[in-house]
């Protein structure tokens, strides 16, 4: 693709700023915002990557992977104002993910250990990662804040805080697994996945790109209720004061 083909896709972001602007809605210097700042992160992404693929430092992979997680734990935590300690669960969570799916990946040689596919494989699941423990957290919030009187009424009877927890937690793990179900769902009749439409683009066979999408997409689903399910667990004593009574925490 030339730098000209890709100058015009831009009349489409001028085009959603007029609208935006025409009917008042307020959102043309986010969209603007956006569109530079996405502009630029790709592009200095793509140059980085290009050297570390060049290089194949082990060094290098590992600091793009850590940058990657602080960042996808940094914005995931922004959902758990009035919670101390969110960012390193979440931080840990993503951490133990990534070290999970890397180690089955390459152990049982799907990929092969280098940047080319560490990276870009990090990339989704952490992503992924980021994506449902962000979800994860606005549910407990909301959950609990709606749960809070049965809540201490368990409480009030005797039960542990991982019993009195039980069913807020339960709903707050679904909710942050609707989007990973629902793309399981209709991946191949609403959408083709970018990385499968990536490969084919490139020129690769249809059938090899079905069969790493799909790759991708059964280690996604396990990591998204791994990671709500980690979390719920490690979100527990943040919801208690050490005498076992309910936080006040407010809504995202």
């Amino acid at each position: 693709m030339t730098l000209l083909a890709l100058s015009c896709t831009l009349i489409f972001v001028f085009i959603t700023m007029f609208v935006s602007f025409w009917k008042k809605i307020g959102l043309e210097k986010s969209i603007a915002i956006g569109s530079i700042r996405a502009a630029v992160q790709l592009l200095a992404i793509g140059y980085v990557l290009q050297y570390i693929f060049k290089t194949e430092s082990l060094a290098f992979i590992l600091i793009i992977v850590l940058i990657m997680i602080a960042v996808a734990s940094w914005n995931a935590s922004k959902r758990g104002d009035g919670l101390k300690g969110v960012f390193w669960r979440i931080a840990l969570t993503i951490v133990a993910m990534e070290a999970f799916m890397m180690l089955f990946l390459i152990g049982l040689k799907l990929i092969e250990p280098t940047p080319q596919y560490i990276i870009p494989l990090s990339g989704m699941t952490i992503g992924n990662a980021m994506i449902v423990a962000g979800l994860f957290t606005t549910a407990v919030k909301r959950e609990v804040e709606t749960s809070r009187g049965e809540i201490e009424t368990l409480l009030s009877l005797g039960a542990s805080g991982v019993q009195a927890l039980q069913g807020p937690m339960k709903r707050a793990v679904k909710f942050s697994m609707i989007p990973t179900i629902d793309s399981l769902k209709t991946v191949g009749l609403v959408q083709l996945p970018g990385m499968m439409t990536g490969m084919i683009i490139a020129g690769a066979d249809p059938v090899e790109a079905v069969r790493y999408q799909l790759l991708i997409l059964f280690s996604h689903t396990g990591s998204a209720a791994m990671t709500s399910m980690i979390l719920s667990m490690l979100y527990q004593k943040l919801l208690f004061t050490p005498d076992l009574r309910l936080r006040k925490i407010g809504r995202s």
